[in-house]
């Protein structure tokens, strides 16, 4: 993996770069729609490309080792060609899965023992065999094995947890030093900075995956429940830490406006299932604001979907029309309520790299906030 950082901000810590991989290059900053599960859902890969078009989508190693497990995959030639996406994709370990199973799991410091939730049979997650269940997929860029903290955490908790995380990073990095490549191309390795929303534990953290000189560096166990001005106090910590010269990924986060202020912070990668889990629900993100589509005031809007949105369904589909599906249960409501959701998400990180480039990107990430906080 290469990266290139090609302009800061002047006022902010906003960086523009590019990530160069196996499937091509990414321009940060970047957001990656989430394809839990070999699929970013409701959305054909296709209107993805053409329409959305991202330089990289995520997986979820939890997921894809469950359904369809590594035999299907290892035998389709990895994941790129098993769902037939062309361009990067990034895996990430399985460790916030198995947070979010509190219920039926059992963490070690050898592992996390853990109940499927597909049909109730007992798996155990290493750092090892994550690692060899990520070589399998092959994704082009692929995370440490983690303990995600919950908020709120005990320090005592955080502070073993974080050890615990970086015990097992070490042994993710010297069992994938003996681990081949299996498609012909290289995966970029990143670790996970953990320490819940304690500052001492999150400089800690971050000088300890520092330490470790992998391609590029994640930010975990935030956008758990905590503060939005806690997430970025925390993140502001990290970023001090973290070299400049690698790509920084906050993991799992958020809102536009939390994506711009982290961007602001020098974050430069961006997953979250926001966008396509609100859009299921109705909630369309816009420039000027939100959109509940739902509401009785749309029932005879005859305008375009968003004016000012960059995919076919904002030009095809009315609002009216888009509030008649979902009124009536019509799935394909949520598809075009998803498609432009991701597509706003691609348009406004686009976008501030653009005003990074130019320079100004301060003055507009302050009026964007302002303004996409309206509930149109």
């Amino acid at each position: 993996m290469e990266f290139e950082l090609l302009h800061k901000d002047p006022q902010t810590q906003a960086r523009a770069g590019k990530i160069t991989l196996g499937h091509g290059v990414i321009e940060t900053p970047i957001f990656m729609p989430v394809g839990t599960v070999a699929s970013v859902k409701g959305v054909h890969q296709r209107e993805l490309k053409d329409d959305i078009n991202p330089d990289i989508i995520l997986g979820n190693t939890y997921h894809l080792y469950l359904r369809p497990q590594m035999d299907v995959l290892e035998k389709a030639g990895g994941l790129h060609k098993f769902m037939n996406w062309d361009r990067n994709i990034l895996t990430d370990s399985g460790g916030y899965q198995v947070y979010s199973l509190s219920a039926n799991r059992k963490i070690k410091e050898e592992g996390v023992k853990f109940k499927s939730h597909i049909d109730g049979s007992y798996h155990v997650f290493t750092p090892e065999n994550v690692m060899e269940i990520q070589r399998t997929i092959g994704a082009d860029i692929i995370m440490a094995f983690d303990e995600c903290t919950p908020y709120p955490c005990d320090y005592r908790y955080a502070q073993r947890s974080m050890h615990m995380t970086h015990r097992w990073l070490d042994r993710c990095i010297k069992h994938l030093d003996n681990l081949p490549f299996k498609y012909g191309y290289e995966q970029a390795f990143f670790p996970i900075v953990q320490g819940s929303t304690y500052k001492d534990l999150r400089q800690q953290s971050a000088e300890y995956i520092a330490n470790a000189n992998q391609p590029g560096n994640a930010i975990g166990g935030l956008s758990v429940g905590e503060p939005a001005e806690e997430m970025y106090a925390m993140t502001e910590v990290v970023t001090a830490i973290l070299p400049e010269d690698k790509p920084r990924y906050l993991m799992g986060v958020g809102t536009p406006a939390n994506i711009l202020e982290n961007i602001a912070l020098g974050i430069d990668m961006f997953d979250c299932v926001m966008p396509t889990r609100n859009a299921r629900n109705g909630m369309l993100f816009t420039a000027n604001g939100t959109i509940n589509i739902k509401n009785k005031k749309w029932e005879a809007d005859f305008s375009p979907l968003d004016e000012m949105g960059h995919t076919f369904v904002d030009r095809e589909y009315t609002k009216a029309y888009l509030r008649h599906l979902f009124a009536a249960n019509e799935y394909l409501g949520k598809q075009i309520a998803t498609i432009h959701n991701l597509g706003f998400y691609m348009w406004l990180v686009r976008e501030a790299r653009k005003h990074i480039l130019a320079g100004d990107f301060r003055e507009w990430k302050n009026k964007m906030v302002k303004q996409m906080d309206q509930r149109l």
